[in-house]
């Protein structure tokens, strides 16, 4: 009950501040992604939450195969809500826009192995995302997490894996990471050998990322070995709050061909906040 009273004077705390970040204008920044020539990177758009005083600790979001935007070409619910989140506790919050500078709105629809943006590009991306914060003066360069949903979650997963060379290289690396329902595969079969301590929050049920290539990431990984916490009875985006459907249009998942579910799960959802935010009061 204690941990509930507790978790409830959060949640008000972060609703206010989601509110806040709704009604004003975000500011919309600037860097190099690693990806491209040297000469010429792929330059990617964000919006920058700024918090309260500096410098600050900062977390860099990255969406899943949707995209940061609505259907209205707003910042999506999900990203003003973490945004809310990560500001509340007294973080710079930066989120990613990897498709929109490629010409690109969404990937959930195209097959894997078809995909123009891959996950090869986005841990580029995320790389740049880290070393971008870290030049900022008012960026506590020693604090920067990343944080993912779904095609996000693999490249959190990708970005902090000593086993590709350009994270091995890269100067400025991530403190901690969380990734929700990644798609745990590649990584997996790549051997994974974390450059930070990183937190798994995945569904059960979830038939487009499942969880059993996670949790054996989790137990196969190298030291210090991911925490991950499943979901009983959740699907894929179990922490927002549209209801459970099937979606026909994406090919890719446990049964191809057949769709795969989608939908909030309100108990998942608190208990999934509820330990992203002890995970990072442990940090």
């Amino acid at each position: 009950m204690r941990d509930m009273r507790g978790w409830l004077r959060v949640a008000i705390g972060i609703a206010a501040v989601a509110m806040l970040v709704s009604a004003e204008a975000q500011e919309h920044v600037s860097f190099p992604s690693l990806d491209g020539e040297a000469s010429a990177p792929i330059v990617l758009t964000a919006f920058w939450f700024a918090a309260a005083s500096s410098p600050a600790p900062a977390v860099a979001l990255f969406h899943g195969c949707g995209g940061i935007y609505d259907r209205g070409r707003e910042l999506s619910k999900r990203m003003r809500d973490y945004a809310a989140l990560f500001h509340h506790a007294g973080y710079h919050v930066l989120v990613v826009d990897s498709l929109t500078p490629r010409y690109e709105t969404e990937l959930c629809t195209q097959r894997v192995g078809k995909r123009r943006v891959t996950q090869a590009n986005r841990r580029l991306d995320a790389l740049g995302a880290v070393a971008y914060l870290a030049d900022r003066s008012d960026v506590d360069a020693k604090k920067i997490g990343i944080v993912g949903w779904s095609n996000g979650g693999s490249t959190v997963l990708a970005a902090t894996n000593l086993r590709h060379p350009d994270v091995a290289a890269a100067l400025a690396k991530p403190a901690f990471a969380i990734a929700f329902y990644p798609g745990c595969e590649a990584d997996l079969k790549r051997g994974y050998e974390p450059v930070a301590q990183l937190l798994m929050l995945v569904g059960q049920a979830d038939d487009w990322t499942p969880a059993a290539p996670c949790r054996a990431l989790a137990r196969a990984s190298a030291d210090p070995k991911p925490e991950i916490d499943v979901f009983p009875g959740a699907y894929h985006d179990f922490d927002g709050d549209a209801p459970l459907r099937v979606r026909k249009d994406v090919p890719n998942g446990v049964n191809p061909g057949q769709g795969v579910h989608v939908g909030g799960n309100a108990a998942a959802r608190r208990a999934s906040r509820a330990r992203l935010l002890k995970f990072l009061a442990e940090r």
